[in-house]
């Protein structure tokens, strides 16, 4: 077996990939800053009681897992961030107020989503604990549509869905853990004979309603629609006032929404709203999110949560590269100057390359658009050209006087 050959659905990140990857990421954290959002890192392993505490099972399935040689204990290589924040802030934060928190790391799936996905992923995201009203789920609505515009994604639009309609339909048709699972796993399908058939013993309120949810998606007049055909429980009418409200939030800044009810992704630990974010000539969500009230309640301190996250690998694959300049060869040696210059460059922001003596690479290896030379006692940046057209120009150039 060949030694540097990686398992499978497992990749090293190259530049110029990784520069672009690493940019991206500053720039996102720092929009999450900028709106109050702190910077939490947890770590990659951890018990796996932690890790799948009040998150389902399909969480569970996702965790790579192994067996401490200090305690003998189950741990897990993290598959999802957000249960791990939910520990931070029951545990350490102890905020007794609102807290905001940002993250950005490597989680790993057992595997992949897709046939061609991976399964190592760069997770980001933000969280918002301590608030439990709707006005929280639109800020972080409104920080994922603002990082994707940061990030360049155009063309965006919302899904959403309320986990809290099938809930209360549920509950009040008094389905048990399995009849749950089994029709949630039906209506997330959209198969309609199954759910006739799962609901056939319910009482006719119940069971037309359940039968209705598959139906119900598409634009706003869903929500109407909803209100006149469901039954007028408090809890699904809450439900509705609380996704007429996002799409109130939302509505100038989107090319479009859709809503779901039968939209139940998450079902294990989500306890509202939840959101997916598409974008054109992408099939799958690029972001999803939304409210998780009953996570922290698994850590000894139940704390309203609402947050989204999303794949850095993917995102910046998405975008493609940033219409940037690139870097400035410099000349080997330790002339009069020169390290003044290029240190001033660099001090701007620019990338520039020191030449090695005996380096035989072309230039363009080095990714370099432009290089400093010296003109008259001055060290000037100019644009790469040809040996036989490279005589001094006076376009583009910069200079510094020799000190």
């Amino acid at each position: 077996m060949r030694n540097w050959l990686l398992p499978a659905h497992i990749e090293d990140i190259l530049p110029p990939e990784a520069q672009r990857v690493e940019s991206l990421r500053a720039r996102l954290l720092e929009l999450f800053r900028t709106h109050g959002f702190q910077m939490v890192m947890p770590p990659l392993l951890e018990y796996v009681d932690s890790l799948r505490v009040g998150t389902g099972v399909d969480l569970d399935l996702r965790t790579f897992k192994l067996v401490d040689q200090l305690s003998g204990r189950l741990m897990g290589l993290r598959a999802d961030i957000t249960p791990q924040v939910a520990r931070i802030d029951a545990y350490l934060a102890q905020r007794p107020g609102i807290a905001r928190y940002a993250y950005c790391g490597s989680v790993l799936h057992a595997r992949p989503a897709t046939a061609a996905g991976r399964r190592e992923l760069l997770q980001l995201g933000a969280e918002l604990f301590g608030h439990g009203a709707v006005e929280s789920d639109i800020e972080v609505q409104q920080l994922l549509l603002e990082a994707l515009a940061v990030a360049g994604v155009r063309d965006v639009h919302l899904d959403f869905g309320h986990v809290g309609v099938f809930r209360a339909l549920a509950a009040r048709a008094g389905i048990d853990a399995a009849g749950e699972a089994s029709l949630f796993a039906a209506l997330q399908a959209k198969d309609e004979p199954l759910v006739h058939a799962l609901t056939a013993e319910l009482a006719p309120d119940w069971r037309d309603a359940l039968r209705r949810l598959p139906r119900l998606y598409g634009d706003r007049q869903v929500l109407a629609a909803a209100r006149s055909e469901l039954p007028a429980l408090p809890e699904i009418a809450r439900a509705l006032n609380e996704l007429d409200a996002m799409a109130d939030a939302t509505a100038a800044s989107m090319a479009s929404l859709h809503f779901d009810l039968a939209e139940l992704r998450g079902y294990g630990y989500h306890s509202g709203a939840v959101f997916a974010a598409y974008t054109a000539g992408h099939a799958t969500a690029i972001a999803a999110g939304g409210r998780y009230d009953a996570v922290g309640r698994a850590f000894g301190r139940g704390r309203a949560a609402t947050g989204f996250s999303l794949d850095l690998l993917e995102l910046a694959a998405l975008v493609g590269p940033p219409s940037a300049p690139g870097a400035i060869l410099a000349p080997a040696g330790d002339a009069h100057g020169l390290a003044q210059a290029v240190a001033a460059l660099r001090a701007r922001g620019e990338v520039v390359v020191s030449d090695l003596p005996g380096d035989e690479r072309p230039v363009e290896e080095l990714c370099c658009d432009r290089v400093l030379v010296l003109h008259a006692g001055q060290w000037q940046v100019e644009p790469r050209r040809p040996l036989q057209d490279a005589a001094p120009s006076s376009s583009g150039k910069e200079s510094w006087a020799e000190t």
